[in-house]
């Protein structure tokens, strides 16, 4: 069996900050550190730092006094910001850059009078996050035909940013209907979404064309881990989404000769490994390296955290 590994797959410089502001923030100030809300998506990163004395929490009421909180890679609202400004509570903002970033945007287009539209998944902490920074109403879509239902006039000024780990094609789709059906509407480019996002749906686009099946490493209430096992099935390849080797199936592979794999922003390498050697235990396997970006993206730390 061959088995092709995606590049690039797996962290990126987002999930690296925030995981790395846990970690520092355990060696500086020590256990316990509250965070809000799962730093990132993925059970096993999140099980590592709280056997390391990091305390997971989803509302900062659960939060004593005093105690140094970390806000997740997904950002928060404004509400969650102020509430623990009021209370004084030593905060590390670990918001992944590029989410700032569309804070950012949002919050310049409305003060240039515009109606936001925000492309997103209802629920989501990051689509959470961004409606909580915005002073004003936002209609919230995630599909084409949610912009046909939009109760809105045709020419009042619109603009709209995107959550950050959605299919690219998808929001492109959606782009499309919005300037199609609204005359002065202005937003960022598709390509100004998360670059790993971007980086990792192009990788499992090129492996459709030399896998048999895929296999993507994530947690199922990962966004864009979804995203890269849904473009394999639109692609006509079966496509499987596991959290580790202990969800592999050895029917899936029975017979096929070239596997493709994945992981999802927030999935550590060490689970590629362990799905390899899971693999290697059905039989001989070579793993072959696709060649693919490198990514060499690094964001900074809170400047009480640098070294």
């Amino acid at each position: 069996m061959r088995v092709i590994l995606a590049q690039p797959r797996g962290f990126c410089a987002g999930v690296v900050r925030a995981i790395d502001i846990v970690e520092r923030a355990l060696e500086k100030y020590k256990a316990p550190i509250y965070v809000r809300h799962e730093i990132v998506h993925n059970k096993h990163v999140v099980d590592n730092l709280k056997a390391k004395g990091a305390i997971f929490v989803e509302e900062l009421t659960e939060v004593p006094d005093g105690a140094h909180t970390v806000f997740s890679a997904h950002g928060v609202s404004r509400s969650v910001v102020q509430a623990a400004e009021a209370r004084g509570l030593p905060v590390l903002d670990a918001t992944c850059p590029l989410v700032s970033k569309v804070h950012t945007q949002a919050k310049r287009y409305v003060r240039h009078g515009r109606t936001m539209i925000l492309i997103g998944h209802a629920g989501h902490p990051e689509v959470e996050g961004t409606i909580g920074q915005i002073d004003t109403p936002t209609h919230l879509i995630s599909t084409v035909e949610e912009v046909a239902a939009l109760e809105l006039p045709a020419d009042m000024p619109l603009a709209y940013v995107t959550q950050t780990t959605l299919s690219v094609d998808d929001t492109k789709a959606v782009i499309a209907a919005l300037r199609a059906r609204f005359t002065d509407i202005v937003g960022p480019d598709t390509t100004d979404i998360c670059y790993a996002t971007q980086h990792r749906q192009t990788a499992v686009r090129d492996l459709c064309s030399m896998a048999d099946v895929i296999l993507v490493v994530g947690a199922k209430n990962s966004s864009n881990s979804n995203r890269l096992c849904e473009i394999g099935l639109e692609q006509g390849i079966p496509s499987y989404l596991i959290a580790d080797a202990s969800a592999l199936d050895p029917a899936w592979v029975e017979g096929k000769e070239a596997v493709g794999l994945t992981a999802g922003a927030s999935a550590p390498e060490e689970l590629i490994q362990e799905v390899i050697e899971a693999l290697r235990r059905l039989g001989p396997v070579t793993v072959e390296p696709m060649d693919g970006v490198k990514e060499d993206i690094e964001f900074r730390l809170p400047a009480e955290l640098r070294t």
